[in-house]
């Protein structure tokens, strides 16, 4: 079971996520905290361990962003997922810098937030749609700013013969066991995983299986990425394709 650290200030919705984390069976909750001083004291205790820590930013005595460098520091396995109001850019490259692996905007908290912690450590980033666009923002900004590139002097034919290359190379062919067809067919039609396990007549921890081995097979981490991958490499039949723009 991994191990969840919770540092939230608002005792109403420290109470939601303590609720979500301690009804899934992969998580354990070990602490409950609402200040920088209580997460920082805690975390020096040395009989603690901890796997996640899910925390806000603002705190009453500082930032949670102190938090989340002090509790890597100690426990460098330690994977941080932020829910915090701060949803501007400087708030959430800082929060990445320091280390967190997600994050989430408390206007779009998933109703199961148990779901996004385990979807973190099976390698996903959760992140709200809100966040994505304005970290999509920041990085378009500063790309716009940066000179371009000098241009290579004389005539080379490299570029051409590695496209010439590229091109002969045959399309990646990904290879999905049943299960694992089946359990995308699911989540693509927008079924969870408690849902997706009981259609399966199988554990929640075994579509969760899955899911990871889809991620690593079809190179994504997000549920939305594979259901889009898997469409556009045709494992998904007769699912279309959003279109962009």
């Amino acid at each position: 079971m991994w191990r969840v650290l919770i540092v939230e200030d608002d005792s109403q919705t420290r109470e939601f996520f303590a609720d979500s984390v301690s009804r899934c069976e992969q998580l354990a909750l070990v602490g409950s905290l609402g200040s920088v001083a209580e997460a920082r004291a805690w975390l020096q205790d040395a009989g603690h361990g901890v796997d996640v820590l899910l925390v806000d930013l603002g705190l009453p005595d500082g930032s949670g962003l102190e938090v989340i460098r002090y509790a890597r520091q100690l426990y460098p396995q330690c994977e941080p997922l932020v829910i915090s109001m701060f949803g501007d850019e400087d708030n959430v490259l800082a929060s990445i810098e320091a280390g967190a692996l997600g994050y989430i905007h408390k206007d779009s908290t998933p109703e199961n937030v148990a779901d996004s912690i385990v979807e973190m450590k099976l390698g996903a980033s959760p992140i709200s749609p809100m966040i994505a666009r304005r970290v999509l923002s920041k990085y378009l900004s500063l790309h716009a700013t940066r000179s371009p590139e000098p241009a290579a002097k004389g005539p080379s034919t490299a570029p051409a013969k590695e496209s010439a290359l590229v091109a002969t190379q045959p399309p990646v062919q990904v290879v999905l066991s049943g299960k694992e067809q089946e359990v995308l067919e699911l989540i693509a039609r927008g079924f969870s995983y408690a849902e997706t396990a009981r259609l399966q007549s199988v554990s929640v921890h075994t579509v969760r299986s899955h899911i990871k081995s889809l991620y690593g097979k079809l190179a994504v981490h997000s549920k939305n990425e594979a259901v889009f991958e898997a469409a556009k490499m045709g494992l998904l039949p007769g699912y279309s394709i959003p279109s962009q723009g």
